[in-house]
């Protein structure tokens, strides 16, 4: 494959993008355990060696899309609805559903951040690890900000607590609410077994709840 070197700024900019929209586009179809630098590369129409000029690895590609699906993810909770009135119980539970089904609504969100700690943040460099976690901590002080608006009650560490809640259970609970193609033949063999089928919006949203109404009451 013929490869043309990215001469401007605006040039190297637009081959980053090109990369990051066909990853996002190929996590539509598979998860992100296996997007492979290969297929990247093929879709892209760049040799492996040429996609590595503008990413150190597949995994800094899938972290800095990481980083982009909780911009998109908070900016759309701040869209989605305004503070309601109520007792704290009831607007906690509403604030706990409101996370739950948006994070329900944003599969690839969901699946980077299942990967991320035993997957993505491997095979990187310490930079883009520095970089990703300096994302990180801007997205968790927007979140803080959003949650306190909802709940005044809740002090800025609780608020800090509860959204690293919301993103511990999200990623332990969507692997588990995405059976394989045995699993769900177990599920419809066995209504037994089939009792054990997760939910992830209903357990997310649980568990949240639950939390809110104890940092509120401690």
């Amino acid at each position: 494959m013929n490869f043309k070197r990215a001469r401007s700024d605006e040039q190297r900019a637009e081959r980053r993008r090109k990369i990051l929209d066909t990853a996002a586009e190929m996590l539509t179809e598979m998860p992100a355990a296996k997007l492979s630098l290969n297929e990247l590369s093929r879709r892209v129409c760049l040799a492996k060696s040429n996609v590595l000029r503008y990413f150190e690895s597949r995994e800094a590609i899938l972290l800095e899309l990481l980083d982009a699906q909780v911009r998109d993810w908070i900016v759309a909770l701040e869209d989605a609805a305004e503070p309601i009135a109520g007792t704290p119980r009831e607007r906690g539970d509403r604030l706990a559903a409101l996370l739950a089904d948006s994070l329900a609504q944003r599969p690839m969100l969901c699946d980077l951040l299942s990967a991320q700690a035993a997957v993505l943040e491997q095979n990187v460099s310490a930079d883009v690890v520095i970089a990703h976690k300096h994302a990180t901590m801007r997205s968790a002080e927007t979140l803080v900000t959003l949650v306190r608006r909802h709940l005044p009650e809740l002090d800025p560490a609780d608020a800090q607590e509860l959204t690293a809640v919301a993103v511990l259970i999200a990623s332990a609970a969507w692997p588990h609410s995405q059976p394989t193609a045995a699993v769900e033949a177990a599920y419809a063999a066995d209504p037994v077994v089939a009792a054990l089928r997760m939910d992830f919006a209903a357990i997310v949203g649980r568990t949240l709840a639950v939390t809110i109404s104890g940092l509120l009451a401690r």
